[in-house]
C-alpha cells in the first residue's frame, strides 16, 4: 500500500531545520564572551534565537535565490520569527520567542479555516489535486483534520511552554513537533492510501 506524503508535509518538515539549529545553539551557544576586554554572559536561549533568525532569513533567501520564489508559509514562519525573536532580544524576554510555534500553528489553522468556509475548495485539494483524485468529503475531512492538528499543536507548545522549565520546551520544541507531525503525517498518508486514485499525466 502505497503512503502518499504531499508537498505541503515535506515543506512542513524543512521548516524544521530552523528549529533543529536552535535546539543546538541553545545547548551549546550560551556562555561567557568576551568582547573589546568586556566579558559578556549570553543566556541560551538568546543565542538560540538570534541562530533562528539568521537561519530563518537564510532559509527563505536560499527558496529566493533556487526558485525566484518564496513559500507564504515561509515568509509567514520568518516574519513571525524576526518579530518575536526580535523582541525576545530586545526585550530580554524569552515568552515572545516562545509563543512562536503557537503563533505559527494558530495562523496556519485560521488560513485552513478560511479557505474551508469561503472558498469552492479546500487549501489541501488545491496544492494535492493535480496528484490524486478524492471525494469532496474525504477533502473536507483531511482539511478538517489539519486545522485541529494546528489547534492542538499550538495548544501543546503554550502548556509545555508555562508549565515546565525552560530546557523542557526547548526539547519538546523540537523532539516533541517533531513527534506530533510525523505520527499525524504517518495517519493522514494511510488515510490518503485508502481514498487517493492517482491523477494520470
Amino acid at each position: 500500500m502505497d503512503l502518499y506524503l504531499t508537498e505541503f508535509e515535506m515543506k512542513l518538515f524543512f521548516d524544521f531545520l530552523p528549529i533543529v539549529l536552535f535546539f543546538i545553539a541553545y545547548k551549546f551557544a550560551g556562555g561567557d564572551y568576551t568582547f573589546n576586554g568586556e566579558i559578556y554572559h549570553v543566556e541560551g536561549i538568546y543565542a538560540a534565537t538570534a541562530v533562528m533568525i539568521v537561519v530563518s532569513l537564510l532559509q527563505v533567501s536560499y527558496s529566493w535565490l533556487m526558485h525566484r520564489k518564496v513559500e507564504r508559509a515561509h515568509l509567514i514562519t520568518l516574519i513571525l520569527v524576526v518579530m518575536l525573536g526580535g523582541a525576545t532580544l530586545w526585550l530580554q524576554n524569552p515568552d515572545f520567542i516562545m509563543w512562536k510555534p503557537t503563533a505559527v500553528n494558530w495562523l496556519f489553522a485560521l488560513v485552513f479555516i478560511g479557505a474551508q468556509l469561503f472558498t469552492d475548495k479546500t487549501l489541501l485539494e488545491r496544492m494535492m489535486a493535480d496528484h490524486i483524485q478524492l471525494p469532496t468529503q474525504v477533502w473536507s475531512r483531511l482539511n478538517i483534520a489539519w486545522i485541529l492538528f494546528f489547534i492542538v499543536s499550538g495548544l501543546a507548545n503554550i502548556y509545555v511552554a508555562y508549565n515546565f522549565e525552560e530546557a523542557t520546551w526547548v526539547n519538546f520544541k523540537l523532539f516533541g513537533m517533531l513527534g506530533l507531525t510525523i505520527v499525524f503525517v504517518i495517519a493522514q498518508s494511510i488515510y490518503l492510501a485508502r481514498h487517493a486514485v492517482e491523477v494520470s499525466k
